[in-house]
């Protein structure tokens, strides 16, 4: 196993567990790895930066960066400056050119995108930040519904705690599913969640829709067990299909099927925790109509089947 560094970029008013939780994955795979991963905490001005909670981080400064095979971003409130910042742009552009793994947690996408390195890849970030993005980067296949992407070299993910799963996922390319698995179980997650499920976060801003398209929403989730096509819905909107998914997206950050299934996911889910109705009524009723496409969704969506959340409910 090749010598692995690991960078860790931060700027003040970085988000701190956007920082910390890449760094204790790493450290923690350290103590069962071959080629054990070394961390450097990396800043534009090193010295102590101030996160947004007001606690400190010690940085080193970005050169030499010869040494770092992998490249973390953080995000956090201070995104944006260290974005229009020519010395930190200058440093991951140097980086991806020499073809460094590069990585970003939450809104760390952001300086990722203002680098140039997203232009026509797959991407994700932080469901909050999905209207002003896709506003922003057109140039980027944003998809805001994942947990996090690989694209090439390049990994982007959503909220905080996503970054811990993007993370894990680069210690099972690095050192094997073993060595991941025991570092998920040292952290006490009840499972690694692979980069195709919805943030679950998405899932409860649609609970309570609001903005343009909040009552197309509303009116939907009372009607689950209708077929709820696009122009279904286009014309319940009153718009063609064409424009209704265009705006329905840069309204949501998310396309319209995604909407109606995320809706369908979580009453679904209510009803599978709260009674003792059969999972094969639940996925009628709520518009799945086969049981195995709900338990499909259910997997994307929680990364357990049905039958899994009823249990740990019970057990609850």
């Amino acid at each position: 196993m090749a010598w692995i560094m690991i960078g860790i970029l931060i700027f003040p008013d970085f988000q701190l567990l956007d920082a910390a939780g890449p760094i204790s994955v790493f450290e923690i795979a350290a103590r069962y790895a071959v080629g054990k991963p070394s961390i450097r905490v990396v800043a534009a001005t090193p010295g102590p930066v101030r996160s947004t909670s007001g606690a400190e981080m010690l940085a080193r400064g970005m050169r030499p960066a010869g040494a770092i095979t992998t490249l973390v971003i953080a995000g956090g409130e201070g995104v944006e400056a260290a974005a229009r910042c020519a010395r930190t742009l200058a440093f991951v552009r140097g980086l991806a050119k020499r073809g460094v793994r590069i990585a970003s947690v939450c809104s760390g996408a952001i300086l990722l995108a203002e680098a140039g390195l997203l232009d026509g890849r797959r991407a994700t970030t932080h469901w909050q930040r999905t209207r002003q993005f896709l506003k922003t980067y057109p140039q980027v296949k944003l998809e805001p519904d994942q947990i996090f992407t690989r694209d090439g070299n390049i990994w982007t993910s959503a909220g905080i705690t996503a970054g811990i799963d993007l993370c894990l996922a680069m210690v099972t390319e690095d050192f094997g599913d073993e060595i991941a698995q025991r570092t998920a179980k040292q952290l006490v997650l009840y499972h690694r969640r692979s980069g195709g499920q919805s943030q679950f976060s998405s899932l409860l801003e649609l609970k309570a829709p609001n903005g343009r398209f909040g009552p197309l929403l509303a009116w939907a989730r009372e009607h689950l067990d209708a077929p709820l096509t696009v122009e279904d819905l286009a014309e319940q909107a009153g718009m063609s299909s064409r424009h209704f998914t265009r705006a329905f997206i840069a309204e949501t950050g998310t396309t319209p099927s995604k909407a109606v299934e995320r809706l369908r996911i979580e009453v679904a889910r209510q009803r599978v925790q709260s009674s003792s109705e059969a999972i094969e009524r639940v996925a009628e009723t709520t518009g799945f109509r086969d049981p195995e496409r709900m338990r499909r969704a259910f997997i994307r969506a929680f990364g357990q089947p049905p039958q899994s959340l009823r249990r740990a409910a019970r057990a609850g």
